[in-house]
């Protein structure tokens, strides 16, 4: 092995990504998608779908380069994915389909089909276990989205518990709206628990779009029972100082968590405002993500969310 591939080798990297309505063109008949159909107010047709795909593509490429050197990421946490659909068309027929992704992915009860999913190298991380974690809805609250477990075997073949989330939106008021996320972080640590029961130092991560920053009553909350809140603090190398601008005001709504000796072990945590993902923001000043809609106008942009890029030294793995 050369000294780059050694070093290459040396780091486990784990990507959080928002897609930003990750929809194919096809309806389906017992989801709420009809927005994002060729004949839709968006207009949502196949050439756009294609070039969402392949840009989701562009950015998750990006997110493996270093200094050092390009390598894919060995695990990347997906929110707002539609279906099975999409993952195929992006790991096996978009710009990303040399990197020979496998997935694995939720199929919740959202009305509008919106699941998360992850995307792991099996050349670093040998899958052995998954299943989709309910969410029982609160009073006069729609189903909220289910979350993703999955447990594999890394290269130094020691055990990684992994949990993807995207919990409710602040649609209707981000206070009105609080006891929502707080039911999901509290279902989520209800399988945490679980596993730190029968191995105390579990390397366990938790990867999503809470809709909540550190401050936020579920964040705090996995914090108090033992979860580090990883990207606390992390900034992007080209201005942007969270994942995600809302009115002016940059909010780090993306997390990784972590807990166990990996924790331990983190190498740098950043947010990826790659070049191309950014464009000046007009309105309020700065930069901020150029996301595939405005409203209702196409913008043939990426995300409205910036990628979280962690990297772990492979001794914690």
């Amino acid at each position: 092995m050369t000294l780059l591939m050694a070093m290459l080798a040396s780091l486990f990297t784990v990507v959080e990504l928002n897609c930003e309505n990750l929809f194919d063109c096809r309806h389906d008949s017992l989801r709420q998608d009809t927005e994002y159909l060729p004949a839709s107010y968006r207009h949502w047709t196949h050439y756009r779908y294609w070039r969402k795909v392949n840009r989701v593509g562009q950015e998750i490429m990006a997110c493996g380069e270093t200094p050092e050197g390009l390598s894919v990421p060995d695990l990347v946490a997906l929110v707002e994915v539609e279906n099975d659909s999409v993952l195929f068309d992006l790991t096996r027929r978009s710009i990303l389909r040399a990197s020979r992704y496998e997935y694995v992915m939720t199929h919740s009860s959202d009305p509008r089909g919106m699941d998360v999913a992850l995307l792991y190298s099996p050349f670093s991380f040998r899958l052995l276990d998954h299943h989709s974690i309910r969410i029982p809805p609160q009073r006069g609250q729609r189903p909220p989205r289910d979350i993703l477990y999955a447990k594999g075997q890394t290269l130094a073949d020691d055990t990684l518990h992994v949990f993807v989330v995207h919990f409710p939106s602040r649609s209707g008021g981000q206070h009105e709206t609080a006891a929502y996320r707080r039911a999901a972080a509290e279902r989520l640590m209800v399988s945490v628990d679980s596993i730190r029961h029968l191995v105390p130092d579990a390397n366990i991560l938790i990867a999503g779009d809470l809709n909540d920053t550190g401050k936020d009553p579920s964040v705090r909350m996995l914090v108090q029972r033992g979860m580090h809140d990883l990207a606390s603090g992390a900034r992007g190398t080209h201005g942007a100082k969270a994942t995600y601008k809302y009115r002016g005001q940059w909010e780090m709504i993306d997390h990784i968590l972590g807990c166990g000796p990996l924790a331990e072990r983190l190498a740098d945590i950043a947010v990826g405002d790659f070049p191309f993902l950014l464009e000046p923001d007009d309105r309020y000043g700065g930069i901020r993500p150029k996301r595939t809609y405005i409203g209702m106008r196409y913008h043939d942009g990426f995300s409205d969310h910036l990628p979280l890029i962690a990297r772990f030294r492979t001794d914690a793995l």
